[in-house]
């Protein structure tokens, strides 16, 4: 009987599976907000080298510290550690992080950022070092730090912002030039985005070399005229300071955003002429001229994109291929440039988005991609075999697969089975790409593949994680559609107890995010929330999340339905999924309730409102409440200005309706949050006291957006779980 149980618990031990008789664990808090125990392995810092046979990943290990090191695609065997960060420590005389790196285009050369500074959610500087493998040695890029340093197309020279202003580095000389002059911090920006560009449309270094590495252009952005926007940082110091910065708010003036192309031979730097009136430009792309540059230029109501193409030698330009929508146009980096400069393009002209081929002319020659399903991601384009490589979610919006179709459209062949979301990363020959499959409670599987699908290696398989889930009870999530408001499916998903019993009934939260092209069921790993929802169902509890009208993945009238009127038709439709849910026989009607972050609060607010019938309790984590108080680009594409759409604006603003709150209320905001600000959380308070509501609020100082930072996520996690506990 001993030994048979020790060889249980050896194989327990082993597999990471429990031994018979043993329980299995539930989901403590502490393992998900505190220790992010379920997180999964990745293949960190993998780049396609030129020759098409070789990759490298950027690996630690005890002694070196972080390594950039060169493996073999076919076998997988290393060939050679390229640099580690001891060597760097050792040639420097400093400490060094190196977190990221890239190559010069001839990989003779690399730029590594260490002492990297956050500035808001995406933008950093950092100290740039460009270690020479030929001279194996490491030499300061500038004296100061630097933002979105970048190599030109030859790999001699390396340009780059430093406050505001562009430069670039001659690696042979060592001679720096100083492209702008004008910089200025609130006033003038120069190959960097503002805080809104960066935020909304997504980029943040805004300059770029041209093919032939003769001219760059860049992006000046005149905030002069932008209002500004402060927090008070209370830090510890015994008086607060302050954070100012340029933010635009709905309805308020933009920067002055212009493009200039800067010429290396004459150093000379051309302005490019828009010949017409308009607010944005979303993109700039080099076409596969050297001397034409495409140009994105957007109305304010994001209606109407136009692309130019521009003259680098004069700045003149001609509009070449539009696109109009009698709402909005999303914009994305879905263009690809042929050698005679037809282009590929992603459009949602026919209803849902698909891949076109556009002529030189900018006339559409092809539409590609055809069917009820979005493409969701365009990997890009083999000329040789003339094959374009894209993600889309044709086998449903929750699922996502990888497909592989010739420039005529003809020939498509699905390169990954099984459900999950499948994602793509292919080398620079596309000879190979890099497989990710994740599914919901199963650790994504990241593989080498061949570029017809077969399976070459597997890379990471997050075995261990695996062995570790299979000692918890965990229960299903499941999918399924259910009824809004107007009596389409939704798409939605159900985690139910593991020791679920239908005769008997449960309490629901709901996680609501809902806003314009999201997506909450989407069938992937989710390392943090998703464990979360572990902890609360083992309480009893039944957790749901539904995708309203407005949110993406169904098509562009689904996604659409919302514009000029957001909150309305997704708070109906998220009070008619709970109505829905509450006529379940398994369900406590009385005990619904909805949490929800960023927009996801604003749906809670909402919802616990308009819907005081049917939802007993809500978790708000810095929630918009007021559109008012947003920025241009995101509130406008939706709502247009205040100035042209009041009654859009304050219809369903959750500071007009909190009169009609009946249940439990939980709000929660970062005092440093730059995105969200604080001022909504503080109106909605206002406005709660004014209406003699009760409730609940939580400040984190300091805190952003995201609300992390040593013990924070724990904190909040666990007064929210209490808060469910208590109130439902």
């Amino acid at each position: 009987m001993r030994k048979t149980l020790l060889l249980a618990l050896l194989v327990a031990v082993w597999t990471g599976q429990p031994a018979a008789g043993q329980e299995k664990k539930q989901v403590a808090l502490e393992e998900v907000a505190k220790f992010y125990s379920f997180s999964p392995e990745s293949v960190e810092g993998f780049q396609s080298l030129n020759d098409g046979d070789h990759y490298t990943l950027l690996q630690r290990s005890p002694g070196e510290g972080s390594a950039i090191r060169k493996f073999a695609y076919n076998t997988g065997e290393l060939v050679t550690t390229i640099i580690t960060t001891n060597e760097m420590e050792a040639k420097t005389g400093r400490k060094i992080s190196m977190r990221s790196y890239a190559f010069s285009p001839d990989e003779t050369k690399i730029l590594i950022p260490t002492e990297t500074e956050q500035i808001y959610r995406h933008s950093t500087k950092s100290k740039y070092l460009v270690y020479d493998l030929q001279t194996n040695t490491v030499q300061d890029l500038s004296n100061g730090k630097q933002q979105y340093a970048s190599f030109n197309p030859v790999g001699d020279q390396v340009a780059f912002v430093e406050d505001n202003n562009l430069f670039f580095k001659d690696l042979k000389t060592g001679i720096t030039t100083q492209i702008t002059k004008d910089g200025q911090r609130n006033q003038i920006i120069n190959g960097a985005t503002d805080w809104v560009y960066e935020e909304e449309f997504g980029f943040d270094q805004a300059f770029f070399w041209a093919p032939d590495g003769q001219h760059i252009a860049f992006y000046r952005f005149d905030e002069s005229a932008v209002r500004t926007f402060s927090m008070d940082v209370y830090g510890k110091e015994l008086y607060p300071s302050q954070d100012v910065f340029k933010y635009p708010k709905a309805g308020e003036d933009n920067a002055k955003v212009t493009i200039h192309i800067y010429n290396l031979a004459n150093k000379i730097t051309q302005k490019v002429n828009i010949p017409f009136e308009y607010e944005y430009v979303p993109r700039i792309k080099w076409t596969s001229k050297n001397d034409q540059l495409c140009v994105f230029a957007l109305n304010r109501h994001q209606n109407h994109l136009r692309l130019l193409r521009a003259d680098a030698a004069t700045g003149q330009s001609q509009v070449w291929f539009e696109e109009k929508d009698a709402a909005y146009i999303d914009i994305t980096d879905d263009i690809y440039f042929l050698k005679d400069n037809s282009f590929i393009w992603t459009s949602e002209r026919n209803g849902f988005n698909h891949l076109y081929h556009v002529d030189a002319k900018g006339k559409i020659k092809k539409q590609i991609t055809n069917g009820n399903f979005d493409v969701a991601a365009f990997y890009g384009f083999h000329p040789e075999s003339n094959t374009l490589y894209y993600q889309a979610s044709e086998t449903g919006p929750h699922e996502r697969q990888i497909y592989a179709i010739g420039l005529n459209g003809k020939g498509k062949k699905l390169l990954t089975t099984g459900p999950g979301t499948h994602s793509a990363r292919f080398n620079k020959g596309f000879k190979y790409f890099v497989h990710t499959n994740s599914q919901s409670f199963m650790p994504p599987v990241t593989a080498l593949r061949a570029a017809n699908g077969s399976l070459v290696r597997t890379l990471q398989d997050n075995q261990r994680l695996k062995a570790k889930l299979q000692q918890y009870e965990l229960a299903e999530k499941t999918f399924f559609t259910i009824k809004g408001a107007t009596g389409e499916d939704m798409p939605a998903w159900m985690i139910k107890p593991a020791n679920f019993d239908p005769n008997m009934q449960y309490p629901v939260l709901m996680f609501v995010y809902g806003g314009p092209g999201s997506q909450t069921v989407k069938n992937s790993y989710d390392a943090f929330n998703d464990f979360w929802y572990q902890h609360l169902a083992a309480k009893g509890y039944i957790i749901v999340s539904v995708d309203n009208r407005g949110t993406g993945f169904k098509g562009r009238d689904y996604k659409k339905n919302t514009y000029l009127q957001l909150g309305k038709n997704e708070s109906d439709d998220q009070i008619a999924a709970a109505q829905a849910l509450s006529n379940m026989p398994f369900i406590d009607g009385t005990r619904i309730g909805i949490w929800g972050w960023s927009y996801g609060g604003y749906m809670s607010s909402l919802c616990l409102a308009k819907g005081n019938a049917v939802f007993k309790m809500a978790i708000a984590v810095a929630p918009v409440t007021n559109w008012r108080f947003y920025d241009s680009i995101y509130t406008e594409r939706y709502m247009r200005t205040p100035q042209e759409n009041a009654s859009g604006y304050d219809d369903n603003s959750p500071i007009n309706h909190t009169q009609k709150i009946k249940g439990k209320l939980l709000l929660v905001h970062g005092t440093g949050d730059d995105n969200v600000h604080v001022q909504n959380s503080m109106a909605m308070t206002e406005s709660l006291v004014n209406s003699d509501v009760q409730f609940q609020q939580f400040m984190y100082p300091d805190k952003n957006h995201g609300i992390y930072g040593g013990n924070t996520r724990f904190h909040l996690y666990t007064m929210m779980t209490d808060f469910v506990l208590q109130n439902l």
